[in-house]
């Protein structure tokens, strides 16, 4: 099971702050725990989103839509990614993720399941996917 681990952006991240040395520390400790315990799979913190763009969908028509964005907790400031055995683990690795600014700041992650090819219906498409090797694959 693959689980992404979102953090929420801040105003302070918006605006291209880099966390302080110690954020950097902890934040490292806990994924070289997630190394160590085989379960990492990727991680990473986001540019803000005044270097980002969005794709809007509307009437058949795409447009672009350059950042930033309004609404800083709404927006995503990093992510890390583990594969694990079960909700529970996802959720006690969790629970031992750094504050993401720091321990006195306010924070929120959110923490998401990823779809695995195997839990859509077979089909054409789905077979397609497979054969790439890069979707959903365990």
């Amino acid at each position: 099971m693959r689980f992404m681990i979102l953090v929420k952006a801040t105003p302070q991240s918006e605006a291209g702050a880099m966390p302080e040395e110690q954020l950097i520390a902890a934040m490292a400790e806990y994924h070289e725990q997630l190394v160590k315990a085989g379960v990492l799979l990727d991680a990473s913190g986001l540019q803000p989103s005044s270097k980002g763009w969005r794709i809007r969908y509307a009437g058949g028509q795409r447009s672009v839509i350059d950042g930033p964005f309004a609404e800083s907790k709404e927006l995503i400031a990093g992510y890390t990614m583990v594969q694990v055995r079960s909700r529970d683990e996802a959720l006690e690795w969790t629970r031992r993720f750094p504050a993401p600014h720091g321990d006195l700041a306010n924070a929120e992650i959110e923490v998401r399941q990823l779809f695995e090819l195997d839990d859509f219906g077979p089909s054409e498409a789905v077979e397609r996917f497979r054969e790439l090797g890069v979707v959903g694959q365990r």
